[in-house]
C-alpha cells in the first residue's frame, strides 16, 4: 500500500489477504470480478479501490458506496478505516442478493466496521453520507444523481473514472452543477478519480 502513499499495519494487510482468499473462494459461483482479471487481482482491484481512501477528509463518519459488487471499493475502504480511521462507519448498497451475501461473509469473518443494504439505489431512504463513492457502476451523469440523494450537502464524492473520464465530464457538466477535482489514477494512466462537493442541477 505504500505505492498509493497508505502506510498500514501488517494486520490490516493480512485482512486484506483473508478477503482475497475469500473472493477467491466465492468467485467461481457467482462472478464478482471477471475471471480474466483474477491473476491481477491485488493491482487491478485492491490497490485501485484503496488508493481512493486518502482523498476523503479525516473527519468523514459515514462512508456509503453504491453498487459494491465484490467489494471495490467498499470493503477495502472497510478493512482500511478499521485502522486508520476506527470511529468511520461503512455502508456498501448491493441491490444482488448473493453479492450481498458474500460481502456480510466478508465483514462477518474480518470483524470489519460495516453494513450491507440489499436494496436498489434509487429505493433508499437518503443516506446522508460524508463521503460517497461507486466504481464501475454507471456514467458520470447518473452518479450525480446518485449523489444528489445520499450524499449530505457538505459531503464528498470519490468517483473513479477510466479512459472516457473527459466525455463523462462534458456530458455531466450539461445537466448538473458540481465542484470537482482530478487526481491521475496510481495503478492506470489514462483514468482519474474525481473528487465532487456542491452537487446541483442546472
Amino acid at each position: 500500500m505504500r505505492e498509493i502513499g497508505l502506510d498500514v499495519s501488517r494486520e490490516t494487510l493480512d485482512q486484506l489477504d483473508a478477503y482475497v482468499a475469500l473472493l477467491e473462494k466465492w468467485n467461481p459461483r457467482i462472478n464478482l470480478v471477471a475471471r480474466s482479471t483474477l491473476s491481477q487481482l491485488w493491482d487491478r482491484h485492491f490497490v485501485d479501490s484503496a488508493q481512493i481512501f486518502k482523498y476523503a477528509p479525516e473527519n468523514a463518519q459515514h462512508w456509503v458506496d453504491l453498487g459494491s459488487g465484490g467489494g471495490f471499493p467498499g470493503l477495502v475502504v472497510a478493512v482500511l478505516a478499521k485502522e486508520l480511521r476506527p470511529d468511520m462507519r461503512v455502508t456498501l448498497v448491493e441491490s444482488d442478493t448473493r453479492k450481498a451475501t458474500f460481502l456480510r461473509t466478508v465483514i462477518r469473518e474480518l470483524a470489519l466496521p460495516a453494513k450491507v443494504l440489499d436494496s436498489r439505489i434509487e429505493a433508499l431512504d437518503p443516506l446522508q453520507a460524508d463521503v460517497l463513492s461507486a466504481r464501475a457502476l454507471a456514467d458520470l451523469t447518473a452518479l450525480l444523481g446518485f449523489a444528489e440523494q445520499h450524499m449530505r450537502k457538505d459531503g464528498m464524492a470519490l468517483f473513479p473514472k477510466g479512459a472516457t473520464w473527459e466525455k463523462e465530464l462534458t456530458d455531466a457538466q450539461q445537466s448538473w452543477r458540481f465542484d470537482h477535482e482530478r487526481f491521475t489514477s496510481k495503478t492506470e494512466a489514462e483514468a482519474v478519480i474525481f473528487r465532487i462537493r456542491e452537487v446541483a442541477h442546472v
